[in-house]
């Protein structure tokens, strides 16, 4: 190996993902992982019986590269119906995680600026920065985490070429709204630039509804959806995901995906597509299952000590933890793991700004019922704070609480 060997600098930057560490720290602690979003049950058996035949069936040499036609029936189905040509405007990727770099690296020029919510899952910059792009961050306002309407107009420019955006939102749980998404079609519109969709969400709704970019007027023709199997199923490890767009811009997705992955697993996208086309009746079940999942754990946090507020979205909770007297996202969450025995992530790993996200700290509620209970019960004995009373909201929205014989108001996350 030559002696001044080094990791690229365009990747080097950005060390190791932030769940490669926690989920380590978890199984060496024997810590209950509420950090990496994977879950610890499985998904629905009729799904898993057609793996099994299409195993048999002989789907196991190399599927067709932009996917195997049922799925991408499927998935126009799944998208928007007979609007979508399956054939011309669905590729087929290796989840999610391969159909972003896919269409970074088939839409981007060196220098061209992509748009991102911050905060924001952590592939993105990498996946631009391998693109040659440029991220240019808008935060996400809290506590309720809602754009910040004038950073967004002001960030669009002469080298925008795209906005990748996250709804619902990972980590904050927020579920964009008509206003915002209609904000964000606006200057797509306005400065000519694609808008790329990260749903992988999008089922995982309460009380608030997912919206489409691609719906807004005068954005289907613009517009990369982007979406998969793992978190709506709970088959994260198959890796089944998709690209729809219009044909202009699913041939720059397929100029990438032919050299990243050529085609994805033959015999799961027979069994994505039996996933796709399951009742409705399945998917108000899962909600129904993820709310009480979701209540579960934001009361416990409240118990423990934790300012924290509900989601709108997502398999995530974003809580607050200034009153354990931590330096730290990062102190606190080793501590979690290494003496609680229980993993959280520290969500300014998903921050660009200096100094955001290190109040908080993200807990995922994609585990079962007595999963969850086992952790609350942790939190609630080891995590350092004794509740003195409860005297109603204080002026931040949460409780009093002493922590290390100090008196303080846990802000709402």
């Amino acid at each position: 190996m030559p002696s001044d060997f080094r990791t690229a600098s365009r990747l080097a930057a950005f060390g190791e993902s932030v769940f490669t560490p926690f989920s380590r720290l978890a199984r060496e602690h024997g810590a209950i992982n509420l950090g990496q979003g994977f879950p610890n049950f499985e998904g629905p058996e009729e799904v898993r019986e057609a793996a099994v035949r299409a195993l048999r069936d002989g789907h196991n040499q190399y599927a067709p590269p932009n996917g195997v036609p049922r799925l991408q029936e499927a998935v126009a189905r799944w998208t928007g119906g007979a609007a979508i040509d399956p054939a011309a405007e669905v590729t087929i990727t290796a989840g999610c995680t391969e159909a972003i770099p896919a269409t970074l690296l088939g839409i981007l020029e060196p220098g061209d600026e992509v748009i991102v919510l911050e905060p924001f899952y952590d592939a993105y910059p990498a996946a631009i920065a391998m693109a040659g792009g440029v991220m240019v961050t808008v935060p996400l306002i809290g506590p309720e985490f809602r754009i910040d309407q004038e950073a967004l107009r002001a960030a669009f420019g002469p080298r925008t070429k795209a906005i990748l955006l996250n709804t619902p939102h990972n980590p904050t749980g927020t579920v964009l709204d008509a206003q915002e998404m209609d904000l964000v079609a606006g200057c797509c519109r306005e400065h000519d630039v694609i808008c790329i969709t990260d749903e992988v969400y999008e089922q995982l709704v309460y009380g608030a509804e997912h919206l489409r970019m691609r719906d807004r007027p005068g954005m289907a023709d613009r517009t990369v959806t982007l979406s998969s199997l793992g978190k709506t199923f709970s088959f994260t490890g198959w890796k089944i995901g998709w690209a729809v767009a219009p044909p202009p811009l699913t041939a720059a997705v397929r100029a990438a995906h032919q050299f990243l992955t050529y085609a994805v697993a033959h015999p799961l996208q027979h069994a994505a597509a039996a996933a796709l086309e399951l009742p409705a009746s399945h998917f108000e079940l899962l909600r129904q299952e993820y709310r009480q999942r979701r209540d579960r754990l934001v009361d416990g946090l409240a118990a423990s000590g934790f300012g924290v507020r509900p989601p709108d979205g997502t398999y995530f909770v974003l809580a607050d933890h200034s009153a354990f007297g931590f330096e730290d996202d990062w102190a606190f969450c080793r501590h979690l793991v290494t003496e609680v025995g229980v993993a959280a992530i520290p969500p300014s790993a998903f921050h660009r700004t200096a100094g955001g996200g290190r109040h908080l700290a993200r807990f995922a509620f994609c585990k079962d019922l007595e999963t969850i209970d086992e952790a609350v019960r942790r939190l609630r004995e080891g995590a350092g704070v004794t509740i003195l009373e409860l005297r109603g909201p204080s002026r931040s929205g949460g409780v009093i609480c002493e922590s290390r014989g100090v008196a303080k108001s846990i802000p709402a996350a």
